[in-house]
């Protein structure tokens, strides 16, 4: 192998779980440091788990989506990629959930990793849920409807988008809420990454 073809190899060498793993702390806007205090961990630790250097264990996993606040699900989602597909592909069957599922909301990540300057979320909102509160991310964010209906309020504006319909929020306080009898499925893209 040439330099060059080294060199072009590494370039598309799918992402791994300590590159997730640093850009969920980078997109939380957490240092080295923070996370290495929240963990109870040396800064060397956690870097070297972001390097792919050490791995951490299951205990050490749970602390770690503890503290990002991502289903522990999230750093074991690419298990069932076959190596080929590693960084491509995401088959349906194998997408890995994102988020908490709280307020009827359930998450899948249909980016081939966290690595991107930009994350696409598949969205289901359960008939009759809704967020409690407005939430406000430093991030752009356009949604299109698959199917359903939903309800959003984006700063003071108030809109129901349904299938085929899109939207954007561009850092602004908003909320959703569904208050249909049928989920509404929203495909979410999110810049710079959230989760």
């Amino acid at each position: 192998m040439t330099h060059e073809s080294s060199r072009i190899s590494d370039a598309v060498t799918p992402r791994s779980l300590g590159a997730d793993l640093r850009a969920i702390r980078k997109g939380r806007k957490l240092t080295l440091t923070d996370m290495a205090e929240a963990l109870d961990r040396s800064v060397g630790w956690v870097s070297q788990v972001e390097r792919d250097i050490s791995t951490p264990s299951i205990a050490d996993l749970r602390r770690i989506a503890e503290v990002l606040g991502v289903p522990i699900s999230l750093l074991f989602g690419e298990a069932t990629v076959p190596p080929e597909e590693r960084g491509y592909v995401v088959r349906a069957g194998a997408r890995r959930a994102m988020g908490s599922a709280a307020d009827g909301l359930t998450e899948e990540l249909l980016s081939p990793d966290l690595t991107d300057s930009f994350e696409v979320i598949y969205s289901t909102f359960a008939p009759y849920a809704g967020l409690e509160a407005p939430i406000r991310r430093e991030t752009q964010e356009v949604g299109f409807v698959i199917s359903g209906r939903l309800n959003l309020m984006i700063g003071e504006r108030s809109f129901s988008v349904g299938s085929g319909d899109s939207f954007r929020i561009r850092g602004e306080y908003y909320t959703w809420d569904n208050p249909f009898d049928t989920p509404a499925v929203v495909v979410w893209v999110i810049s710079p990454p959230v989760y």
